[in-house]
């Protein structure tokens, strides 16, 4: 459940009055998470450590920071450099109970958003060629990786928190108009953890920017030595609800009365997307993060909008013959790294010079610049 004070960077007296209640929480909420990465940095509790390098791509503020897609952008331009990638999800909200479940192989996809989870879905479908497995515990699903697939090369969706596996690099997402919100932690702001979390990111992502000039002056007083990359979220194209994975192209868009059927962190960036492209936004369904459609969520979408739009990561979750007589399309959305082959030569660079890796682990040939 999201409030308007996650995304409000100033507040009125009566505001910060009305709110003061959850302030004692997010005290507590903010020291639990010192301590949590406090154990493990300071060595009271012993970090796996596995014979690969470990990427985190995660973010400090909750939802919408494109960190899945380019999570999966990551894994695929690192194979394409010649890496045997895994991509390791926690699986948010799945029902399968196995310590680990191979979501695709690489070749095909095994899994279903119901006992998977949805994210590790969108991540098979945005990194074809890619194996994606799913356990709560990343240190687990990763020696699956290495056995199954000999991949030497484990990039963690949302890894940020996940302290128990020990990483060779932080990447950390920022979504550019949320920026970091009011400051605050949860549940009195949208941060995971303090700003102070920030000193262990190696470098940071920010997506959609550019950020506000104050959260861009905090950012270099906290993670003064992080090199900073852009990327942009970008239309791929459309196609029908449960009909051919070809895409038509969204220009097509322009001019047309959609609703918008969505159950994210932020739809606002989805809204944005489709104003940009031309059309007129007149109804929404809007319902929360990982949200398990039902039958009855998309009951009378025609007599609202004959035309409604959904995303990818909804999609997996939805059965077409539920919306009725209306029209639903999925619309394809992908992350478009400003500079390429910076980011991909520094990962590269880092996980070579990484002195916590295991020796070997990643060949000295192996990628390079391009």
């Amino acid at each position: 459940m999201r409030g308007a004070w996650l995304e409000r960077r100033e507040e009125t007296p009566v505001q910060r009055l009305a709110l003061s209640p959850l302030v004692p929480v997010s005290w507590l909420y903010a020291a639990g998470a010192r301590l949590d990465r406090k154990r493990y940095e300071a060595g009271w509790r012993r970090q796996q450590r596995l014979a690969a390098r470990v990427i985190s791509v995660g973010n400090l503020v909750v939802g919408g920071a494109a960190k899945t897609p380019l999570a999966a952008w990551l894994a695929a331009a690192l194979a394409r450099r010649g890496h045997k990638v895994a991509l390791l999800s926690r699986g948010y909200g799945r029902s399968g109970r196995g310590a680990v479940e191979i979501v695709s192989d690489g070749r095909r996809v095994l899994g279903s958003s119901r006992e998977t989870g949805d994210e590790p879905m969108l991540l098979a479908a945005l990194a074809p060629g890619v194996p994606v497995l799913v356990g709560r515990d990343r240190g687990t699903a990763g020696l699956r990786a290495f056995a199954a697939f000999g991949a030497d090369v484990l990039l963690l969706d949302d890894g940020f928190q996940h302290h128990r596996l020990h990483r060779d690099l932080d990447l950390v997402c920022f979504d550019g108009g949320l920026g970091f919100g009011n400051r605050r932690v949860l549940p009195r702001g949208p941060l995971r953890e303090p700003l102070s979390a920030l000193s262990r990111a190696d470098g940071i992502a920010v997506v959609d920017g550019p950020l506000p000039e104050s959260d861009s002056a905090l950012l270099a007083r906290h993670a003064p030595g992080a090199p900073r990359f852009e990327a942009r979220r970008r239309p791929r194209g459309l196609r029908p609800l449960g009909g051919p994975r070809e895409l038509r192209p969204v220009e097509g868009l322009a001019g047309a009365r959609l609703g918008l059927l969505a159950g994210l962190a932020r739809p606002g960036a989805v809204r944005r997307t489709l104003e940009a492209l031309g059309a007129e936004v007149v109804a929404e369904r809007l319902f929360p993060d990982h949200h398990r459609y039902r039958p009855e969520d998309l009951r009378g979408l025609a007599g609202e909008a004959p035309h409604w739009i959904t995303t990818e990561k909804d999609a997996v979750k939805l059965v077409p013959a539920w919306a009725g007589e209306a029209r639903v399309d999925v619309l394809a959305i992908e992350v478009a790294v400003t500079e390429p082959d910076a980011l991909l030569d520094w990962i590269e660079r880092r996980l070579r010079q990484s002195p916590g890796s295991v020796p070997g682990a990643l060949p000295a040939g192996a990628g390079g610049p391009r």
